[in-house]
């Protein structure tokens, strides 16, 4: 009897212990189903939903997610986001204004699935905590390999030939818009053997998991409810979300495995690029490609070209600039050509050293010859306008603007398109050879013809920021010229190359958006504190020749747009009448934007003759109709792959500026020659 009281009490204490590892496998009868809460739609691509539906049969209960109420108050265990939700304004809106909710949701305990979004609508999951981070791409696929076979989501699932979600139909992919990079995330699924095109990412935060996807596995029934999937593929998606349902009850049980990241491989690096560089400092940047959490640290060593001589600056990656660097370099000498080498101070077998070159400024006020290029609207693919940049000798250059073309507000968008810009072979030669500086126009901006009221101007300065090396970014909330990459208004700059000043203005981010300065009855262009900065930097400038550069020209295009000086006539006024009144000698105005090359003399609009060069396009697409007529003109081409050389030379007396219009062919399309005497200044040696 008592052996058999034994026997009894082991069987019993057995199969609860037993009950119990189902439950926490498992959703079980005698247990509560876990609770998700659902947003789904019915995008205009694949016309299906499924989410909901394939939940319930999971074993969950579920309810639509309450647009009224913070993910904390769902009183859910999951938040699901259906494939393509993003498309809907109900999505962004509360992914926006719930951000720290969501958060909050999973710290505590609970699970966010976010299943296939389109990169157009947002790339970047926008709610992830700061440790973690999910990037979309264009990429499609049709098929997935599983990459942790050991995982509870993955186990379950169906094998054939190392593939799983086999057998869906052709007509919807089952991987759209996959990941292109992560930090902190464990890769559980992938579109590639070798895990480089992640599908279902898996976060820790708190108590909590976030479980990102591009997998379209949801999108099995159409509005009517018929299956749009093979019986077999419906069945693997039911498959997913029983095991959903066993993950989400293990998390909020503690018992989940713990989330090991997968180190993100290498990707190509970006750069580097040299930014500004005065006669005793230089400033280089670089996206270097490698983990920034197992590589954190650089070095620059630059070295004095023909000597060993050479000073080294270290910097750290930043992981809020899109995993770039920017590196200060001082103690250099004046007109002194330098080599330089970037490396990680950590071993990274296989990684090849980041190099380039660069030549500091002349001094001040010693007779110097500064040969400089600048251009607008620019190509984002291979173009040998920027080979030929080089060749004619250019020691420096100017973007400016429309370089690239970004057209979103986006973060991700934004800053995608400003690598695949910079990547491109023949521009990646030209920005590690030579200082490079730049404002932006419309489209790197966000979008054709748009304002200051722009809603994603936060988003596009930052990437603008991440991928340029300027001196300075516009201005902090004090009011002064922002050195750092952090959130400021504007990317305003100047910057002086022995007998040339370049004041490049931002006529974008204030535009439009409360009175002028000028004249308070009209819209500011500029901004009070960018004419202030303006007019005591050009009061104070001692440089032979000072071009006033935009991207937007400084007429009226004559077209039905508004982004040009002729809308803001009363603040283009104000800036000649104080160059006019304060005897500022040496100015000339610079634009772009329009696909046409022109230069227009004024006359004596500023007590001596004001010239206006436009250059534009550096692609391929010329505008014809913008070649307006105009009483000032003097020269013009509608031509496309051009840039603008201008070469200041101050060892002759008069001193000369000389302006030539070179498309990629080497061809010269016109010319401006004029001496400093004829721009204002009273002494013939300048």
């Amino acid at each position: 009897m008592n052996d058999e009281g034994i026997h009894r009490r082991s069987f019993v204490v057995g199969g609860v212990a037993t009950a119990l590892t189902a439950v926490s496998a498992a959703p079980s009868l005698a247990a509560a189903p876990p609770r998700a809460v659902v947003l789904e739609f019915a995008d205009r691509w694949t016309k299906a939903t499924g989410l909901a539906e394939l939940l319930r049969r999971a074993g969950f209960s579920v309810a639509e997610l309450d647009l009224s109420r913070p993910a904390t108050a769902q009183g859910a265990d999951l938040i699901a986001f259906g494939g393509f939700t993003n498309n809907d304004s109900r999505y962004t809106a509360y992914v926006a204004d719930r951000a720290a909710s969501l958060r909050d949701f999973v710290a505590g305990g609970g699970v966010v699935l976010d299943l296939a979004q389109s990169d157009q609508f947002g790339a970047a999951v926008p709610y992830l905590p700061a440790a973690l981070r999910a990037v979309r791409t264009d990429a499609d696929y049709d098929t997935v390999h599983p990459l942790a076979p050991d995982h509870p989501l993955v186990s379950a699932l169906p094998v054939a030939s190392d593939k799983v979600f086999t057998g869906r139909a052709s007509g919807v992919r089952v991987s759209w818009e996959t990941f292109g990079s992560w930090r902190a995330m464990r890769v559980l699924l992938a579109c590639t053997t070798t895990g480089s095109a992640p599908c279902l990412l898996e976060g820790a935060h708190g108590s909590g998991r976030f479980l990102l996807s591009s997998l379209t596995v949801d999108k099995c029934f159409d509005a009517a409810g018929a299956p749009v999937q093979p019986a077999a593929a419906v069945q693997d998606s039911v498959t997913f979300f029983t095991a959903l349902a066993g993950y989400v009850t293990r998390v909020r049980a503690g018992t989940a495995p713990a989330v090991i990241p997968t180190p993100m491989p290498p990707q190509a690096p970006a750069g580097p690029l040299v930014g500004h560089v005065d006669e005793v400092s230089a400033r280089v940047w670089a996206r270097p490609g490698l983990d920034p959490a197992v590589h954190p640290e650089w070095r620059c060593t630059v070295v004095r070209a023909g000597t060993r001589h050479s000073v080294t600056a270290d910097a750290r990656v930043s992981t809020d600039n899109d995993d770039t660097l920017l590196v200060d370099v001082k103690g250099l000498r004046p007109d002194t050509r330098y080599e330089f080498t970037i490396t990680p101070k950590s071993a990274a077998p296989g990684f090849t050293p980041l190099t380039g070159s660069f030549t500091t400024a002349p001094p001040a006020g010693r007779p110097a010859v500064v040969t400089m290029g600048l251009g607008s609207c620019a190509p984002s693919v291979p173009s040998t306008v920027w080979t030929r940049v080089s060749d004619e000798g250019c020691d420096s250059f100017v973007l400016l603007g429309d370089t690239p073309y970004v057209d979103s507000g986006d973060l991700a968008v934004a800053r995608t398109k400003h690598r695949q810009f910079l990547v491109q072979p023949e521009i990646s030669r030209m920005v590690s050879s030579m200082p490079v500086w730049g404002t932006w126009d419309d489209h790197d901006f966000g979008g054709n013809d748009i304002d200051g009221g722009f809603a994603g101007k936060k988003n596009t300065r930052t990437a603008f920021v991440d991928h340029r090396a300027n001196a300075t970014f516009g201005h902090g909330a004090d009011g002064r010229p922002l050195t750092t990459r952090t959130d400021g208004q504007g990317v305003y700059t100047s910057f002086r190359r022995g007998p040339v000043e370049v004041f490049l203005l931002d006529p974008r981010w204030f535009s439009n958006t409360g009175p002028s300065w000028a004249d308070p009855t009209k819209a500011t262009c500029l901004g009070q504190v960018q004419w202030d900065w303006l007019r005591a930097a050009l009061k104070k400038s001692t440089a032979t020749f000072k071009a006033i550069a935009t991207g937007m020209i400084w007429d009226d295009k004559e077209n039905p747009e508004s982004d040009d000086w002729a809308t803001y006539q009363h603040e283009k006024d104000a800036i000649l009448d104080y160059v006019a009144a304060e005897r500022i000698p040496g100015c000339f105005l610079v634009g772009g934007d329009i696909h046409v090359s022109r230069a227009l003399n004024y006359g004596p609009r500023v007590g001596y003759d004001l010239w206006q060069f436009i250059v534009s396009p550096l692609h391929d697409r010329t505008i014809p109709s913008l070649n307006v007529p105009n009483p000032n003109l003097v020269h013009s081409a509608v031509e496309p792959h051009v840039f603008l050389k201008l070469v200041a030379d101050t060892t002759v007396s008069p001193a000369t500026l000389t302006a030539t219009w070179i498309n990629r062919e080497g061809t010269r399309l016109f010319e401006v020659r004029r001496t400093a005497t004829e721009l204002g200044h009273r002494s013939h040696r300048v």
